[in-house]
């Protein structure tokens, strides 16, 4: 579960910036690939990891006795 949170975490953080300080100027760096096809892709990624982990359950040993 740990490797889907650091995959999401990292999606996010892919995601942030890009704005610009000034309103009235408009930032292109928004629309790179960075930002439109890798991080949400990390970020659905990291939460298939989760879903997997959540299903298959290994960690807990003692309710599969």
């Amino acid at each position: 579960m740990f490797i889907g949170l650091i995959c999401i975490a990292l999606g996010f953080i892919l995601m942030s910036g890009g704005g610009s300080d000034d309103p009235n100027v408009f930032n292109e760096d928004i629309f790179s690939f960075r930002r439109i096809r890798l991080a949400p892709t990390l970020v659905l990624i990291g939460f298939g990891i989760q879903i997997y982990a959540i299903l298959t359950g290994k960690g807990d040993s003692e309710t599969k006795k």
